[in-house]
């Protein structure tokens, strides 16, 4: 459910886990699944009008589950403005349990950002747990930081798994003892420059990290080098800003076309530390995240090795439905973490 582009279902398969059906709304989110996922049945509709009749042919002896999240923006703690019970979009976790109690699927994991336990003091979360159990799930939630779970990103993900019968699964512990960095995720990339939209290029060097062997493969060459085209006193502001630094490193004399830089959000301009795993990888073309060693912002193609989404994953779609795709989806990695986790009392 709400699959975007489908970083949550490669996270599944790596599991081991067959995705036969998605669902997605948004058109562009919609062909980049289709395109990646060429075996699941994707129906591009509102999920208000789907049912469980159009999940036709399962395998009613199989076991099954129902995974992903409604759309955060409504959520996310950047979100001043609409965070409430006003937002309709916070309320498409209805649906969502109207699906669940139609198919009654084994195992139901559900979802989304840490601010989800926040917004209206906890309201929505109250709501979903008991919504799950009013149907007969047994749940445990969970907050998990990616970083944990060999993605080189902090972001911080709450996950409600449900199971139909009485499990509660335990937290699952980090995969890793040393967090991946930046470098190790992106120093065999293909060398780039500001605005270049080349798609297809060679990588620049071997892959020198395990991580970024298991996201390589046995390509030679990856897509979706594709970088934002920023004006030249945008690159002169990257200039200034050492790794781990922001908007306020720049000069004021730069920053004249704010009324109040005082007002600025932190994480604006924010050049990435090569040594350290990544920041938040969400909307990072609107917040001008700044590549770690080049005075530019990052391409499509390393934002998703951020997200360890593999290399052979092809975005489509313009250079910004390509961005949003990226920083909307679930890190694989950490999705496959919860599926092993589910997976462990499968027998």
């Amino acid at each position: 459910m709400f699959s975007g582009a489908g970083g949550m279902s490669v996270g599944a398969i790596m599991s081991g886990i067959d995705v036969g059906f998605a669902v997605e709304l948004d058109k562009q989110a919609a062909e980049t699944f289709s395109l990646n996922h060429k075996d699941t049945i994707l129906l591009n509709r509102n999920i208000k009008v789907i049912s469980a009749t159009d999940f036709h042919g399962l395998d009613k002896k199989k076991q099954k589950v129902i995974f992903g999240g409604p759309p955060c923006q409504g959520f996310s703690t950047s979100n001043q403005k609409n965070r409430g019970k006003d937002n309709i979009n916070n309320w498409l976790f209805i649906d969502y349990l109207r699906l669940v109690k139609e198919v009654r699927p084994d195992w139901v994991v559900f979802e989304n950002v840490k601010g989800l336990i926040e917004t209206e003091n906890g309201f929505f979360l109250d709501a979903a747990l008991e919504g799950f159990k009013e149907i007969g799930y047994t749940t445990n939630h969970f907050i998990l930081n990616s970083a944990d779970f060999g993605v080189p990103q902090k972001r911080n993900r709450l996950f409600i798994v449900g199971s139909l019968h009485g499990i509660e699964i335990s937290q699952p512990k980090s995969t890793v003892i040393k967090p991946v960095t930046v470098k190790e995720a992106l120093e065999d990339l293909p060398e780039l420059n500001n605005g270049d939209n080349a798609d297809i290029k060679d990588y620049s060097g071997l892959a020198l990290s395990r991580y970024a062997k298991n996201m390589r493969g046995k390509l030679n060459e990856c897509c979706n080098n594709v970088v934002t085209k920023n004006a030249p006193h945008i690159l002169e502001r990257y200039r200034h800003i050492p790794q781990g630094g922001n908007w306020e490193d720049i000069p004021k004399h730069l920053m004249t076309n704010y009324a109040d830089t005082s007002r600025c959000h932190t994480g604006i301009y924010r050049r990435l530390k090569a040594d350290e795993p990544s920041v938040v990888i969400g909307n990072f073309r609107k917040n001008m995240l700044i590549h770690p060693w080049k005075d530019r912002g990052l391409s499509v193609r390393e934002a998703a090795r951020l997200q360890s989404i593999p290399d052979w994953f092809r975005f489509s779609g313009s250079i910004g439905f390509q961005q949003q795709q990226v920083g909307n989806a679930v890190p694989p990695l950490l999705a496959q973490a919860i599926f092993k986790a589910l997976l462990q009392y499968n027998d």
